[in-house]
């Protein structure tokens, strides 16, 4: 099927979290109660539409654990987004969301969107992290927030598709450069924008390759 944008994205987070199960739940609707770990990286896509377009999500789920980090790091080079997750019944989870987030702006580019995942909001009688402290981590590093539980489907939804709307929201003001997919934006087939829509960057791009 054809689409305007194509989306990198990364999950990154320590083991256990809920990554993959949110993963799974955006991209197939249903909620896999064991899941084996991760190694190294899983992938799936799944197309959304943001302001008319149709924009293919291509997310990478990475490994938690410690061992496959330098994989990991790999998968940040040419992402637009972050889903960067822990587990409100497990604060070291959360303790641990400095380094994932120093990593994360180290090796990806600064224009990044990074969403803040509080995940397995439905075990609220084993919560650790209230909500708030969430929050103000988000607030403090400059990230969106929400939080979510893979095992009810509970703002999962709403927190791949928020994403992709800032990072649409960064095109069309002009912040990503589109003719670099190392940004992790790639024009799709059915991009064939109308001149009055794109910022002067973006216009000036188009009008240089001929493409409009």
């Amino acid at each position: 099927m054809s689409y305007a944008y194509m989306f990198k994205y990364i999950i990154i987070g320590d083991t256990g979290v809920g990554k993959s199960c949110l993963l799974l739940q955006f991209t197939d609707k249903r909620f896999q109660p064991v899941h084996d770990l991760t190694i190294g990286v899983e992938f799936g896509a799944r197309l959304v539409d943001i302001e008319d377009k149709q924009i293919k999500l291509q997310i990478w789920d990475t490994a938690g654990q410690e061992a496959f980090r330098s994989i990991t790091r790999s998968y940040y080079r040419g992402a637009a987004g972050a889903l960067l997750v822990y587990d409100i019944t497990r604060r070291e989870t959360f303790n641990h969301l400095t380094t994932w987030l120093d990593d994360a702006r180290q090796h990806s580019s600064s224009n990044m969107v990074i969403i803040l995942i509080g995940n397995k909001n439905d075990l609220v009688s084993r919560r650790e992290v209230n909500a708030e402290e969430g929050e103000a981590f988000a607030r403090e590093h400059g990230l969106i927030f929400m939080e979510t539980s893979a095992k009810t489907a509970s703002n999962v939804e709403e927190a791949f598709i928020n994403t992709a709307k800032e990072i649409y929201g960064k095109i069309r003001e002009g912040v990503f450069d589109i003719s670099n997919e190392a940004n992790g934006i790639k024009l799709g087939v059915q991009q064939s924008p109308s001149a009055n829509s794109l910022s002067p960057t973006t216009k000036s791009f188009y009008q240089n390759t001929g493409c409009c």
